[in-house]
Parts: structure tokens; C-alpha cells; sequence
């Protein structure tokens, strides 16, 4: 999954440079069905991703789901607990994702 596919693309006729519209992401609410892990020396949100979702682009799941944690990086705080969104729920996150960014 690339997250820049639902992205606008923006070029005036005037100006060569390409923008993109902003991404929008979805709220991440807690369920019973989500992981808790304590992060260790080396954990970032795209292997985090890899390794629950098999997919590494979708690390800003992770990442969205931990407020507490640095939303500018990819490297969760060492020694914290962060909430890993079960697998299970990736579809319906996906499609909240796709709705919001139409």
C-alpha cells in the first residue's frame, strides 16, 4: 500500500512544481484486541509494521495509535509501551483511511 495514491496531485498552469494535498489520518481508537509492547534499543514503526502486519508502509498505524509518542520519527521512545493495533483491525483502519482522503 502506498499512502500517496489517495493523495491529490496540484500543478497550476503557471507554475511548474508539483504539490501534493495534504494525507489525512484516521483516529485510532483502543479495543481489546490490540498489542502492547515495550519498545527496546533499535525498534522503529516500519519493522514494527513489518513484522505484525507484514506490511512496512503501514507503520504510521502504529505510530497514529501512540499519541504519547514523537509523530516526526520513525523510532518509538525507548523503554515505552506502545499499542500496536491488532492485525484483525487493519482493514477497517484502511477503509477509514480511504474515506477520509477522498
Amino acid at each position: 500500500m502506498n499512502r500517496y495514491n489517495v493523495a491529490q496531485i496540484i500543478q497550476k498552469p503557471d507554475n511548474p512544481i508539483r504539490r501534493y494535498t495534504n494525507i489525512k489520518y484516521p483516529s485510532i481508537l483502543r479495543s481489546s484486541l490490540d498489542i502492547y509492547v515495550y519498545t527496546t534499543q533499535g525498534d522503529r514503526y516500519d519493522i514494527l509494521a513489518l513484522n505484525y502486519y507484514n506490511d512496512s508502509s503501514l507503520w504510521w498505524v502504529i505510530n497514529r495509535a501512540n499519541s504519547n509518542q514523537p509523530s516526526d520519527s520513525l523510532y518509538p521512545n525507548i523503554g515505552d509501551q506502545i499499542r500496536i493495533p491488532s492485525p484483525q483491525r487493519i482493514p477497517n483502519i484502511l477503509e477509514d483511511y480511504s474515506k477520509i482522503n477522498i
